[in-house]
């Protein structure tokens, strides 16, 4: 028997999140994040649907690869740029861009001595402190790049905030700050904002955003859902009840025998579980939708199966619809009650759950 676990993925969602990012964007240009299979998602159709972006970014070449052969002409960003020497070759061919962030990316551009001019970004540490260069070396990087024929004359500067998803937090503004300080008077185009940025920070739009989560309809805010922000999950998980059971008061249900019947009560198993994606750690409370109906996790989630409190579904039976998360139950939600965030929830989700358009 097939698993019955499902992702559907609402295309119509991501198109309408990608004008309401270019609404707030405020005109400037859109590179659709696509890392990570898409959140999740899956990547060519969620290119096909976010097909009006400017650029895709991604985190790696293989990804680029994929996108190239799927017919995507725009712009497609490497976000950690070249590993090795030979990546170059590959990224001339495919026609990427490269983010360039360490020493040893520029030294691997200083020994090419022919081929098509690489287009790149030149990305600088403003306080993120994880990948790019001090801010202070901004102009003598500038100068070195664009003295180079590897390399397109064309260059973009950038960096990555790291609290911007905090609104009331001013870490973002001395960032912005300084990175304003550090590109004064260098030519080329400007990107600083990810998803948060584009919501909290419009003094930050420069030339291009750079937006994930939200064209997934995930938030990017601590205690908000994406529609919150007015933007529309793209993912509903879902799977269906194989049974149901009365248990009697005092029993207990699941691994470790960790949830104990207060009452008399219909337990309903769905077929899903932490070999599809659904988080292990989600506690007994974590809410569920069956038909329609509210009801929640009980016992600890196996790897095949879940448990659920059917008191406030009484009409359920087996074979009904079970959502895990989607439109009607933010994944926010259940990422909160698992003690970690949506991103990681739609991105784990495995492939054994069959995935679905609409």
């Amino acid at each position: 028997m097939s698993r019955l676990a499902v992702a559907t993925i609402h295309l119509d969602a991501l198109r309408a999140n990608l004008a309401r990012v270019r609404a707030l964007a405020g005109g400037t240009r859109v590179m659709a994040v696509v890392k990570a299979d898409a959140y999740g998602h899956g990547l060519e159709r969620c290119a096909r649907a976010l097909g009006d972006a400017d650029a895709f970014g991604v985190a790696s070449i293989a990804d680029g690869l994929r996108l190239r052969a799927a017919g995507h002409r725009q712009r497609i960003v490497v976000l950690s740029g070249p590993d090795a020497h030979s990546d170059i070759a590959e990224m001339r061919r495919l026609q990427l861009e490269a983010v360039i962030h360490h020493d040893s990316q520029l030294a691997m551009l200083e020994a090419e001595r022919a081929g098509t001019p690489l287009r790149v970004w030149l990305k600088l540490d403003t306080g993120m402190h994880r990948l790019g260069f001090p801010a202070g070396r901004a102009g003598e990087l500038h100068a070195r790049l664009r003295a180079l024929p590897a390399v397109d004359p064309d260059i973009v500067l950038m960096t990555h905030f790291a609290s911007s998803d905090e609104f009331d937090n001013d870490f973002t503004a001395r960032q912005i700050v300084a990175f304003e300080d550090a590109t004064r008077g260098l030519p080329g185009e400007r990107s600083l904002s990810n998803s948060a940025g584009v919501l909290g920070w419009p003094q930050a739009r420069g030339d291009w955003v750079r937006v994930g989560g939200l064209l997934y309809g995930l938030s990017v805010a601590l205690g908000k859902t994406g529609a919150d922000f007015g933007f529309r999950p793209a993912m509903t998980l879902s799977t269906r009840l194989i049974a149901i059971n009365r248990v009697k008061r005092g029993e207990r249900i699941g691994y470790g025998a960790t949830y104990e019947c207060p009452e008399d009560m219909p337990v309903g198993v769905a077929a899903i579980g932490y070999g599809d994606g659904y988080p292990r750690s989600a506690p007994s409370g974590t809410p569920v939708r069956v038909a329609g109906a509210p009801a929640v996790l009980v016992a600890r989630v196996s790897m095949d199966l879940i448990a659920l409190d059917l008191r406030n579904a009484p009409d359920a039976r087996v074979g009904d619809s079970v959502t895990l998360w989607g439109p009607a139950l933010p994944v926010e939600i259940i990422a909160q009650h698992a003690g970690t965030i949506s991103y990681e929830l739609t991105c784990g989700v495995t492939r054994r759950v069959l995935f679905a358009e609409e």
